[in-house]
């Protein structure tokens, strides 16, 4: 801190340079000491001392001209004063009992705002003699206005990042209440290469990108939740809820009350806080109606209004609530049929029936049915901490000319089953026709000649018939470009040259075959 004598501070202008003080190290010393007060006394707006008591001693010129904006009639007015008397808002009472200076700091009173510095004296003891107070500059938002702007834009970066934080941790708590309600799969849980299963996830890609409703159609166990979860996660509402509601598993009393929430106390034993149905908890991301063909007519009216006009009444309330959920339904039934035979609302069924994708069933997909063994036996050899199952061509051909009329959900049974009877982890034709038996229906028997496509080679339907043309032209190409990738590195433009195709149409056949 600044060390000046007590003669200094009662006549600073006492003892300036040139009067004669020996140039040695104490006196260097004490003609810089005089030389910053005197530069700090010219350059600043003003300047002040006051002793240790805090009474105001002295005064230059350049401080004479705020006196009357404090309400100081003369210098003689200011002086002898206590600083707080005079100087409404000064920290420099804080200065004289701590000995700590305050450099920068922002002083407001009735004078106007100034960017002020106070500087505590102390002598060779370290003592506290008295302070300077210092005015930096006057009217500082002028003066200081590229600094200020510079501040406000650095502070309203930081209120934005602020912003955005709470809004995570807020959408990361309502996800915490919603049981995390995110979509499971992707389209890559959507397992298959057949031209069916590409076709099917093009639909789903395509419908991802609308925000229309989506009917997914097609037999139990074809998948159709692992797409409706798939389209959800490509979509731009990737980040809000999933909410999934099979409209089957819950009891008809109760359906109201699911999709629309309850009032508290709405009816005896309700409880006495709201409940949010699935439409609010939806708000913001896709609600997926599950077997939207066993919804009950009393229903269909209040659902067909609900998707409307994107609000719901909760039961037991008179208020209106608004929800901005995309719908995606799916159902097994055969909507068109229930519409004509009176069992289902034309009006609603329109209205769902805007992006329809039919899921085929696996006997229109048999081709899929290695690499579906494949990824069903690894999930069930994680579930319960085993090997996957290991089958043969024997056991894979027997596979692949089943009807398979639970689809998906019926061939990851069987292999479950065929898993907990086996002793090791080899699976072989006999146990699964026993298995098959087991369950009910008769094995059909490969034809000979008819091995699976993991050998290149697609099954006979159960009929005996050749497989549908597309399928087998689609493995000749699978196969074609395969060896072609092999022959050159991965080149693809030379591929693309020696198989006569564009680089373009090259990359095509690659993403639709999942190569």
């Amino acid at each position: 801190m600044m060390e000046i004598s007590a003669t200094a501070i009662s006549d600073p202008a006492a003892r300036m340079p040139g009067q004669g003080l020996p140039m040695d190290a104490d006196g260097i010393y004490a003609l810089a000491a005089r030389s910053m007060f005197q530069l700090f006394s010219s350059m600043s707006q003003g300047m002040f001392l006051v002793d240790k008591t805090g009474r105001i001693v002295w005064v230059n010129q350049g401080y004479e001209r705020f006196l009357p904006r404090l309400g100081v009639a003369s210098v003689g007015d200011f002086l002898g004063h206590m600083v707080e008397e005079v100087i409404p808002n000064t920290q420099m009472r804080r200065v004289l009992e701590t000995g700590q200076p305050v450099l920068i700091d922002l002083l407001t009173n009735g004078a106007g705002t100034f960017v002020v510095s106070r500087l505590p004296l102390q002598d060779e003891d370290g003592a506290v003699l008295g302070a300077i107070g210092i005015v930096l500059f006057d009217q500082p938002e002028t003066t200081l206005q590229p600094l200020i702007s510079k501040f406000a834009l650095l502070q309203r970066d930081l209120d934005e990042a602020r912003r955005e934080l709470a809004a995570q941790r807020s959408r990361s708590q309502r996800a915490a209440t919603q049981g995390e309600r995110r979509a499971k799969y992707s389209f890559a849980s959507f397992v298959g290469s057949s031209p069916a299963a590409v076709e099917v996830k093009r639909q789903a890609r395509r419908a991802a990108q609308s925000m229309s409703p989506v009917l997914l159609l097609g037999e139990t166990g074809t998948g159709k939740e692992v797409l409706a979860h798939a389209i959800h996660a490509a979509s731009a509402r990737a980040a809000g809820p999933f909410v999934g509601v099979n409209i089957a598993a819950i009891p008809e009393s109760l359906l109201e009350a699911e999709f629309f929430g309850v009032a508290p106390g709405a009816f005896t034993g309700a409880e006495r806080k709201p409940r949010d149905g699935k439409f609010k908890l939806a708000d913001g991301g896709t609600l997926f109606l599950d077997e939207i063909g066993d919804m009950p007519p009393s229903l269909q009216a209040k659902l067909l209004r609900a998707l409307q006009e994107g609000e719901i009444e909760p039961l037991g309330s008179n208020q209106i609530v608004r929800f901005d959920a995309r719908v995606v339904a799916a159902t097994s039934r055969d909507l068109a049929q229930m519409v004509r035979d009176g069992q289902f609302r034309e009006d609603l069924f329109y209205r769902l029936h805007v992006l329809p994708i039919r899921v085929p069933p696996l006997r229109e997909r048999r081709s899929d049915i290695p690499a579906l063994v494949e990824v069903l036996g690894e999930d069930l050899a994680l579930r319960n901490d085993m090997p996957p199952p290991e089958l043969g061509s024997g056991a894979l051909e027997l596979l692949a000319v089943q009807a398979w009329r639970g689809n998906i959900r019926e061939l990851r049974n069987v292999l479950e089953q065929a898993a907990m009877r086996s002793d090791d982890a080899s699976l072989d034709a006999a146990l699964l026709a026993e298995v098959l038996r087991s369950s009910g229906v008769e094995p059909l028997t490969p034809h000979p000649g008819c091995g699976p496509s993991v050998h290149g080679r697609g099954p006979q339907d159960g009929a005996g018939l050749l497989r549908p043309l597309a399928d087998q032209v689609a493995e000749l190409e699978a196969r074609a470009i395969r060896a072609a990738l092999a022959a050159h590195g991965g080149n693809k433009l030379a591929v693309a040259r020696a198989l006569g195709i564009s680089r373009a149409k090259l990359y095509d056949r690659l993403e639709q075959l999942n190569l």
